[in-house]
């Protein structure tokens, strides 16, 4: 497999080269809700037993109920990354691999890594109908381009007449749920949908996902992952958090969206997309404005492949925009 990605989120690797405490640092590197929701409490039985089946049974209701999914129990994985790792096992290698790109870089080093030929292709319109998996993250990471319902269903029928399938991941899409796929997968056999719990609910922690697809797809998933690939904790965190009013958290995190986006334009930085969750800035010297960030403790996401790029993830308060800003007014000076 193709060489390891760097994502967001290493704070520590960062302190240990720019200084300060970790716990210190305003890390603006992933696209994490910054202000999770309280953790609800979760009986002693769940700790001291295997995740049973009824527990199960709960967290998928729920899960139904979240993304809206009608007849289709969502399968709760150990976060999305897990089943990114099995995708060849969903497809032919013999045929090719479409990714909607630039995004999330683990699709490409995976299926390429496991002997597929991919195509990184620019839109929905460039992808072959007749390749074997075409993938679609949707809002995408970095770029926020989201496409709407009706054009990714077009494709998904495009790739079916060839047996093809269609794997849309919307891990950034709980606050635009009108955009979402999760009700239009039981009638799209061909189709599947990746959902994060961690981004929505600030609990990256937890590793937990779903997988929203047809029955036949869906025993396949649970067949490869094993007994047991999901805490009982985590289910018992979900289950609760999933039958909870979302409206809440999509409150504070417009509200928390809109204080970064006046920090951004206050300082005259180029927007270049974005979700509700980060924003990402286009700048020549990126790179630069990356490291006197880091000098200032503050951590944000820069790209190999697009040395222009810089994403900024919510903080969790004013005050963390204040600080944000002061050192963006430190760079704008020199």
């Amino acid at each position: 497999m193709s060489g390891r990605i760097v994502h967001g989120g290493g704070v520590g690797a960062a302190a240990a080269l720019y200084g300060g405490r970790p716990e210190d640092w305003l890390d603006l590197s992933t696209g994490l809700n910054p202000c999770p929701p309280t953790l609800p409490a979760i009986p002693d039985r769940v700790w001291h037993r295997l995740p049973d089946q009824d527990l199960l049974n709960e967290t998928r209701h729920a899960a139904r109920a979240f993304y809206g999914t009608s007849d289709i129990l969502p399968l709760p994985v150990p976060g999305t990354q897990s089943v990114i790792q099995l995708l060849p096992k969903l497809a032919d290698r013999e045929r090719h691999a479409a990714i909607l790109s630039p995004t999330y870089g683990e699709y490409g080093r995976v299926l390429s890594g496991n002997g597929f030929a991919v195509d990184a292709v620019a839109t929905l319109h460039d992808v072959d109908p007749g390749c074997g998996l075409a993938v679609v993250v949707n809002p995408n990471n970095p770029t926020g381009r989201l496409h709407a319902p009706h054009e990714l269903l077009d494709l998904a029928d495009r790739l079916a007449r060839h047996g093809g399938f269609l794997v849309v991941d919307e891990a950034f899409g709980d606050c635009t749920p009108e955009k979402s796929l999760a009700g239009t997968v039981s009638m799209r056999p061909n189709l599947v949908v990746f959902r994060s719990f961690g981004k929505f609910f600030g609990l990256a922690g937890l590793r937990l996902g779903f997988v929203i697809a047809q029955d036949n797809i869906l025993e396949r998933f649970a067949d490869w992952l094993g007994p047991w690939a999901v805490s009982g904790p985590a289910l018992s965190v979900a289950n609760d958090l999933l039958s909870a009013d979302p409206q809440p958290l999509r409150r504070k995190i417009a509200e928390r969206r809109a204080g970064l986006g006046k920090v951004l334009v206050d300082a005259d930085l180029r927007v270049e997309g974005g979700t509700s969750l980060f924003v990402l800035v286009t700048d020549p010297r990126a790179a630069e404005l990356h490291t006197h960030l880091c000098r200032a403790h503050i951590l944000t996401r820069k790209f190999d492949y697009a040395p222009t790029w810089l994403r900024f993830g919510l903080s969790p308060d004013p005050a963390s925009d204040q600080r944000l800003a002061a050192a963006l007014a430190t760079w704008s000076e020199r």
